[in-house]
C-alpha cells in the first residue's frame, strides 16, 4: 500500500479525528518501512539468565570509609557489587553523630589548608598555579581571597536559585528547575572543593552524590542497626533481591544473615575483621581493602561461577515427594489392597508344589512344550 492510497484510506474512512494522525501515521511508514524486522537473539535467555538482583547494605556506623573519600569508597564498593548481578538497591543507615564525626586524616588536611593560607596571606609563601573559580573562570593566587569571592559572588546567587524554586509551584517550577539545573549542578561540584563543611566533611552528600539511598536515624544506641535489620527482613519479606551484601563487622547481623541463606539468597560481607562471624555464615567475604583495591571484583568472577554450580546440581537433585507424587498420579485404594489379598490367599497347595517341582530357572513355555512331547 503507497502513501497515497494510505491518506486517502484515512481521509475518506473518517477513521481519524484530524490530518495530524494522518501524517503521524505517514511518518511512521516512511522511516519503519526499510527497516527490516528485528530478529530475535535466540540466546537472549541464556545471556539474561544468572544476573542476580543485588542489594547493598551499607552500616555507615561501623564500617565509615576511612582510607580513601566516601565518594570514591562509594563507587569502588558499587563496581564491585555490580560483579554479582544487577545492582539495584543501595541502602546506607548511621546516626547523625557519624555524619558529624571527621576523621583525623581529614583533619590533619584542613590543619595543613589553614597553616598555607596564612603563609599566602603575608606573602611567604606563593603558589606555582593560580587557583581558579570553577564556575566563572577568575584566577586568584590567594586561596583565602578565592573564597571570599565564591561566598559572596557564587553562593549568594545559588541562595537565590534555590530560594526562587522553593516558592514556585507547578509548572513554573519544573520550568526553573530545568533553567537552573546545570549553574546548580556546576556550582555544586566547585562548591565540593572550595568550601568546607560546616558540619562534618560531607559524608552523606557524597553517599548521595554516588546514587546511594542515605538515611539518617536517632541517636539512640543501636538505632542504625535496628533500622537496617528491619529493612533488609522487609525486603526478603518481598523478594526484591536474590543477593545481599552486608558492609559491616558487627555480630547483631548474624541472625539476618543466616535467614537469607534460609531463604537462598546469596550473601556477600565486606568487613575487616578476618575471623569475623558474619564472615563463617556467608557465601563470600571480603575486606575493604580488597574492595578499595579492585580485588574482591576480579574474585567475584569465580565466586559467581560457584553458584552457578551449584544451582544446576541443585536442580539436577531429585527427592521423592510423596505428597506430590499422590497428587499427579493418585493411590492405590483399599478395596485394590484387600483383593491383592484374597488373590494371594486363593493359590491352592498342588500350585505350590509344581512351582517347588520345577526347576527355578526354567520357564513356564518350557515345561508346557515338555508336557506336549
Amino acid at each position: 500500500m503507497t502513501m497515497v492510497n494510505l491518506v486517502r484510506f484515512f481521509v475518506c474512512g473518517k477513521q481519524l479525528d484530524s490530518l495530524t494522525a494522518v501524517f503521524r501515521t505517514i511518518r511512521h511508514y516512511h522511516f519503519n518501512s526499510s527497516q527490516t524486522s528485528k530478529i530475535p537473539d535466540p540466546f537472549a535467555s541464556v545471556h539474561s539468565a544468572g544476573r542476580n538482583i543485588v542489594a547493598v547494605f551499607w552500616d555507615l556506623d561501623n564500617k565509615p570509609p576511612r582510607s580513601v573519600s566516601p565518594f570514591d569508597a562509594a563507587i569502588r564498593l558499587k563496581k564491585a557489587a555490580e560483579s554479582f548481578g544487577a545492582v539495584r538497591y543501595k541502602i546506607a543507615y548511621a546516626n547523625q553523630h557519624s555524619f558529624d564525626y571527621v576523621p583525623p586524616v581529614i583533619r590533619v588536611h584542613r590543619r595543613d589548608r589553614k597553616a598555607l593560607n596564612q603563609l599566602e596571606n603575608k606573602g611567604i609563601v606563593k603558589p606555582v598555579d593560580p587557583y581558579i573559580c570553577r564556575v566563572c573562570g577568575r584566577k586568584f593566587y590567594n586561596n583565602e581571597k578565592l573564597i571570599n569571592h565564591f561566598k559572596q559572588i557564587h553562593e549568594s546567587e545559588h541562595k537565590k536559585r534555590v530560594s526562587q524554586i522553593e516558592s514556585a509551584k507547578g509548572s513554573q517550577r519544573v520550568k526553573l528547575v530545568g533553567k537552573y539545573s546545570m549553574k546548580m549542578e556546576k556550582y555544586n561540584n566547585a562548591a565540593r572543593d572550595i568550601l568546607t563543611p560546616k558540619v562534618g566533611y560531607g559524608l552523606g552528600d557524597e553517599l548521595k552524590r554516588a546514587g546511594y539511598w542515605v538515611s539518617v536515624v536517632s541517636n539512640k544506641p543501636q538505632a542504625a542497626d535496628v533500622a537496617l535489620r528491619n529493612h533488609m527482613v522487609d525486603m526478603m519479606d518481598r523478594r526484591q533481591m536474590e543477593c545481599l551484601i552486608l558492609v559491616s563487622d558487627d555480630s547483631d547481623f548474624v541472625e539476618v544473615l543466616k535467614e537469607a541463606r534460609l531463604r537462598c539468597l546469596k550473601t556477600v560481607v565486606v568487613g575487616d575483621s578476618n575471623d569475623g562471624a558474619l564472615k563463617r555464615v556467608s557465601d563470600a567475604a571480603f575486606s575493604w581493602q580488597e574492595i578499595i583495591m579492585g580485588k574482591a571484583k576480579k574474585e567475584a568472577v569465580s565466586v559467581v561461577g560457584r553458584w552457578k554450580d551449584s544451582d544446576i546440581l541443585r536442580r539436577l537433585e531429585w527427592t521423592y515427594n510423596y505428597e506430590r507424587e499422590r497428587k499427579l498420579y493418585g493411590s492405590c485404594s483399599e478395596d485394590d489392597d484387600q483383593n491383592d489379598d484374597l488373590n494371594v490367599t486363593n493359590i491352592t497347595t498342588d500350585e505350590i508344589k509344581m512351582d517347588q517341582s520345577r526347576a527355578w530357572w526354567k520357564l513356564d513355555s518350557d515345561s508346557d512344550d515338555a508336557a506336549s512331547f
